[in-house]
């Protein structure tokens, strides 16, 4: 029969064991390790969370508040109208205009800038002579500030540009437009003049995701005796398909907020027609211009809820695929 005999303090009397001591500091040091870990959090994340607060939210909170106003922005607003300046925007037949010239502008990306972006990326993807710098060629009007592109653009499609000498040199003097006058040819125009801009980081993109295709299926497609062209849509286009959608987000989100390229080439006289506006110029036109505060961030919100809407609907239906690849479950 095992007895206990209980350890005596150096003052003779009895103390408890010491092995129920350990598990305790065990517990406590865990404690102490996870909220270390939680002030850290807090500390790192803190920082971030004031500026996202103080130029994101309290920006948008002031926009809704204001939009429920007619305000000329002088003192505070006190002419409360409620939604009434949102049921103006949508009575308006030139916001309407600008809501179809963002979707031609937003489709018309997607169904130009992609395949072009893509049987470029695929050449400059295989080695030949002066790639460097046909790589660079193609990348540099993206690097070009939009103001600059606008400018330039405006100079070139201007009555007796350029592009009108150009056409007459070569005989076609019959095609010649006013490029940035007709009202039914201005937004083509400028869509021409987006894509030229933005094309070239389309291109970036994908050549980044051609970079991640693994070479060993390439080389063993080629072994089995696959052709190029059924290497690059069996293989490479699978392969490539997160970057593309990750591609047409950004275009998508960028198409819609459009403004600097649009806003310097245009005609005013022409955008305030409508042909050539868009929601972010009619923003601008309106609430900074015409001095109707109210009624521009009444537009603002629209537009962002526009955009908010379209960037869910997107990462539902094309984007969850690679967010749940991208995650990881626990393993219990």
């Amino acid at each position: 029969m095992t007895s206990i005999h209980p350890t005596l303090n150096p003052a003779g009397g009895a103390s408890a064991s010491p092995a129920g001591v350990r598990p305790a500091r065990r517990s406590s040091s865990r404690a102490a390790g996870t909220r270390r870990k939680w002030y850290e959090i807090i500390g790192l994340t803190t920082p971030a969370i004031v500026v996202y607060v103080m130029f994101v939210l309290v920006p948008m909170g002031f926009a809704v508040y204001y939009s429920l106003f007619r305000w000329r922005g002088v003192g505070p607003p006190t002419e409360f109208v409620g939604f009434n300046n949102y049921k103006l925007a949508f009575q308006d037949p030139i916001f309407l205009d600008a809501l179809r010239n963002n979707a031609i502008i937003v489709f018309g990306s997607l169904l130009i800038q992609g395949p072009i972006a893509l049987g470029i990326a695929l050449l400059l993807n295989r080695r030949f002579r002066g790639r460097t710098v046909f790589r660079l060629l193609v990348f540099v009007p993206y690097v070009l500030a939009e103001v600059t592109v606008g400018i330039m653009w405006k100079l070139i499609l201007t009555d007796g540009g350029t592009v009108d000498a150009m056409l007459r040199s070569l005989g076609l003097g019959g095609l010649v437009q006013a490029w940035l006058a007709d009202l039914d040819v201005v937004i083509w125009t400028l869509l021409f003049v987006l894509t030229w801009k933005y094309v070239g980081f389309a291109i970036i993109l994908l050549l980044a995701g051609l970079s991640n295709v693994p070479h060993e299926l390439t080389e063993a497609a080629a072994i089995d005796g696959a052709s190029w062209w059924q290497i690059q849509r069996h293989i490479t286009l699978p392969l490539l398909g997160p970057t593309i959608r990750i591609w047409m987000f950004l275009s998508m989100i960028g198409s819609l907020q459009v403004f600097d390229v649009i806003w310097v080439t245009s005609v005013p006289a022409v955008r305030s027609l409508g042909a050539s506006a868009t929601m972010a110029t009619y923003m601008v036109d309106n609430g900074f211009f015409a001095r109707l505060w109210g009624y521009g961030n009444a537009v603002a919100v629209i537009l962002f809820v526009i955009s908010f809407v379209a960037a869910l609907l997107f990462q539902r239906f094309l984007l969850r695929r690679d967010i749940q690849g991208a995650t990881t479950g626990r393993v219990n």
